[in-house]
């Protein structure tokens, strides 16, 4: 069996790629390197030629609040265009399994917490990340279309926030743990005596480890065939101030933690109801202590690679909320 990983060198997809091999699956990643899901013909070709078995789509063009804002015409369209283009191609290659990585932002701003799968479409979108969510959400709708349709095991998962090794900490485009890392290294190597973070640090998030993701996408591609989305997380939150203790404890800095209380703070709570998971026999097993260490670890060994010469400012954070 040959399973094929698109969008295989990113955060989750190269976690699933580390899972599959773990488990001595026979696994080829794909990047926009090798193949550009853009273009139609090559996406065809490609996937005829491949004849896969399954097919696991963690390719997207992804970013942070401020860039999903700014340019919403190419979330929406090049989104649309990769994952039409690799289904339709998995259809005509006759492909057995195919697996599609929505997104937590998928559901409503304010629908009920934890978040239930069958909360999606029942409220308004958060605006400022509204197109990559309509792409996706016509990406779940192009899955249970195949399914009804021609009869395929065809899934959509839906993670929660991911972080782990190799995750993004441009400054522009990070999400907040990933950018609280940084942030709080860089302040100990400048022996920083006070660090200003954004809002009031009272917002509740839920955070998985791209391996204990990678896991869980693994046990699910084996044990679950169902029309509707299933949610992948950890089923427990935790407030940004309190992540941001975790973080100064392992990073060992000494100063001020101040939080600038003039700019909004966004959604409250956001956190995945995973009891269809759970239900299956999988559940989460990283904790997050441990999860946030060997990701500090990783990037202070990787940081001389992940830097950028502009250094972080307190509203890159907004992409944290």
């Amino acid at each position: 069996m040959t399973i094929l990983v698109a969008g295989g060198t990113g955060l989750a997809g190269s976690a699933i790629v580390r899972e599959l091999e773990r488990v001595n699956k026979k696994v080829i990643s794909i990047s926009s390197k090798d193949v550009n899901l853009l273009d139609r013909a090559k996406t065809f070709t490609y996937i005829k030629d491949l004849k896969p078995n399954v097919i696991i789509d963690a390719a997207a063009k992804v970013g942070g609040v401020g860039s999903n804002n700014a340019y919403p015409v190419e979330f929406l369209s090049q989104n649309l265009q990769i994952q039409s283009n690799l289904m339709d191609a998995a259809h005509e290659a006759k492909v057995e399994k195919f697996v599609f990585l929505g997104s937590s932002c998928v559901y409503p701003r304010n629908c009920p917490q934890p978040i239930k799968e069958d909360y999606l479409l029942t409220g308004e979108l958060e605006q400022t990340n509204s197109a990559y969510a309509i792409a996706k959400i016509a990406g779940i709708e192009l899955i249970k279309s195949y399914r009804k349709e021609y009869g395929y095991s065809w899934i959509s998962v839906m993670p929660t926030n991911l972080y782990g090794p190799g995750d993004n900490f441009d400054v522009n485009n990070s999400h907040v743990l990933a950018a609280l890392v940084r942030k709080f290294y860089e302040a100990v190597l400048e022996n920083k005596k006070e660090i200003t973070l954004w809002g009031s640090g009272n917002p509740r998030r839920e955070f998985m480890h791209a391996d204990d993701f990678a896991s869980a996408v693994t046990f699910i591609t084996d044990n679950y065939n169902e029309r509707e989305p299933i949610n992948i997380g950890t089923g427990t939150d935790i407030s940004i101030k309190e992540l941001s203790e975790i973080i100064v404890k392992i990073s060992g800095f000494k100063g001020d933690v101040k939080w600038n209380m003039e700019v909004p703070d966004g959604t409250y709570r956001k956190m995945l109801n995973v009891t269809k998971l759970n239900s299956l026999g999988w559940k989460s097993k990283i904790s997050l202590n441990e999860g946030v260490e060997s990701t500090y670890k990783w990037f202070v060994q990787n940081y001389q690679a992940t830097r950028l010469s502009v250094p972080v400012k307190v509203n890159d954070l907004i992409n944290t909320l």
